[in-house]
């Protein structure tokens, strides 16, 4: 029923996990995913709701009408001040777009949605959801995943993980852990079953 709650499940994963790739399986499996980073894109993109207020805060990193997202992070990447006024501007724009995406998942009269969140614990937002998962390989895969990004050097990859809550927490955290580290078949047979899982879950709920 449209009315009906919506079982809220959240993605994270720290950098180069293979979050992304779950995502899309989800996505695939025809369950409903809200894409924060995608979210983000569009406010920093020309036009966007963030543009003014982060220009405000840092007029260098605005070009062209839209935020240049390296000169951003070169802005806050060591930076605890700059960085918590830079979420002070984003994470409420970001969660006025996941109000929406949820009441458009509650209309369309589905069961489950799941929030691709990035800094889901770093955030403090994880006690927010019924369910966790989260996307996890081994820290060789994951260093070697990280380094063949653009831009990426060691220097830039051990500072955005200082700032990510390790990895071993977020598993002992998490609801169900998902292993990226494996081919793709079976990461896909994790997805599958995870899904089956939040299904019958959202099923058994009382107020379902």
């Amino acid at each position: 029923m449209a009315d009906a709650p919506v079982f809220k499940a959240a993605l994270t994963g720290s950098i180069a996990m293979g979050k992304s790739t779950v995502a899309d399986m989800l996505r695939d499996a025809g369950v409903a995913v809200f894409d924060a980073d995608a979210v983000v894109h569009r406010l920093y993109a020309e036009g966007g709701d963030a543009v003014a207020p982060i220009g405000r805060l840092f007029p260098a990193v605005v070009q062209h009408g839209a935020i240049d997202r390296t000169a951003l992070s070169k802005e806050v990447l060591n930076n605890a001040d700059a960085m918590k006024r830079l979420e002070a501007v984003v994470h409420p724009l970001v969660r006025r777009e996941q109000d929406a995406f949820l009441e458009s998942v509650k209309s369309a009269g589905s069961s489950i949605a799941v929030f691709d969140i990035p800094l889901l614990f770093e955030t403090g937002r994880a006690d927010e959801f019924d369910a966790v998962m989260v996307a996890s390989a081994p820290y060789g895969v994951q260093r070697a995943r990280a380094m063949t990004r653009p831009g990426m050097d060691e220097k830039k990859f051990e500072a955005i993980l200082a700032r990510q809550v390790p990895d071993v927490d977020k598993r002992a955290a998490a609801s169900h852990v998902i292993s990226t580290d494996v081919p793709l078949d079976d990461t896909r047979a994790q997805v599958l079953a995870i899904v089956e899982e939040l299904e019958s879950l959202a099923g058994e709920r009382p107020d379902a």
